[in-house]
């Protein structure tokens, strides 16, 4: 097969996608507008410090899902942390960076536009592009995938139906003691719904500790377009007091997660116009879990590839 395909967004479900069609012999590139990989499966790293401050873990409970895991675990981009939980190692992003092994990855590239021409789809971003693609798979959040669609012609009501909480997230690291010797805990009350000490899972460094904090929805919902500043000495006020750490952070900084947690899913494993070959994937087709964004990766690689009339196996 001399297919070449085009997967914007380097999150779980674009990555699925582009393993399923590797395997058909498609050929394909990931873009994201991001300078790193796995979208929510995020880790930033500040000097020797490490946050995951994105999605904190993730589960395995379907048999494809789970064969990838101990993949990953027997090669050490992934261990248990507690419970079913699992997280990538030494950062939430090495699994991402495993499954994106092989393929060419063009980053900080911003979709914003989709051009037919004579050689097939171009990906336009201001005055660059990439063209030549027979498809193109847009796996990011449902309000960032639609106008992409849009703009090449494709449409899928159901993406307006999705809904999403956002989540305001706090980074702080100490060198000194803290009174949290826990690995995460869920306050009954208050803005903040997740503390993790980051430092505390395996692979990671713990010589100084590092702290993500997640607002809950309501609170992230009412704070949202504030300046980053005012969210990070607003929420910090909060955190310290659960953390209980007698001196100031060595670092702390806020970020915002606009399209965090999956509310209203779409209600299909994927989206996929064959006559057009623009389809669209990612976790709110089926649900908040790493797992179904894998699961509606590999669904639209097979939608694409049975239209091709390539047969696939569940």
């Amino acid at each position: 097969m001399t297919k070449r395909v085009a997967i914007i967004g380097s999150g779980m479900a674009g990555l699925a996608a582009a393993r399923v069609l590797r395997g058909s012999g498609a050929s394909c590139v990931i873009f994201d507008k991001s300078r790193g990989l796995g979208g929510r499966m995020s880790t930033r790293r500040v000097g020797d410090l490490t946050f995951d401050h994105g999605a904190q873990y993730f589960t395995a409970r379907g048999p494809r899902f789970a064969a990838l895991v101990e993949e990953w675990r027997s090669g050490g981009v992934a261990a248990h942390w507690f419970g079913e939980a699992i997280v990538g190692s030494p950062g939430m992003t090495a699994p991402a960076r495993a499954m994106a092994q092989g393929f060419e990855t063009i980053m900080g590239f911003e979709v914003t536009s989709l051009r037919r021409e004579s050689s097939g789809w171009s990906l336009v971003a201001g005055e660059a592009s990439h063209g030549g693609f027979d498809a193109v798979i847009v796996a990011t959040p449902a309000p960032q995938a639609a106008p992409i669609l849009a703009a090449g012609g494709a449409s899928f009501p159901a993406l307006a139906s999705v809904r999403y909480a956002p989540c305001l997230a706090l980074m702080l690291a100490f060198d000194g003691p803290v009174a949290f010797e826990g690995g995460h805990l869920r306050p009954e009350s208050g803005p903040i719904a997740w503390i993790a000490r980051n430092s505390s899972k395996p692979g990671r460094n713990d010589s100084a500790k590092t702290f993500v904090v997640h607002a809950g929805p309501e609170w992230s919902r009412a704070h949202l377009d504030e300046t980053p500043e005012a969210i990070l000495e607003k929420l910090k006020r909060y955190a310290l007091d659960l953390i209980g750490a007698p001196s100031a952070p060595i670092y702390a900084a806020a970020h915002r997660w606009r399209y965090a947690l999956v509310e209203q899913a779409a209600g299909a494993s994927c989206f996929w116009d064959a006559q057009a070959g623009l389809g669209a994937c990612g976790d709110y087709c089926l649900g908040p879990r790493v797992e179904a964004a894998f699961d509606s990766g590999e669904a639209m690689a097979r939608a694409v590839l049975e239209s091709w009339g390539v047969h696939v196996a569940a």
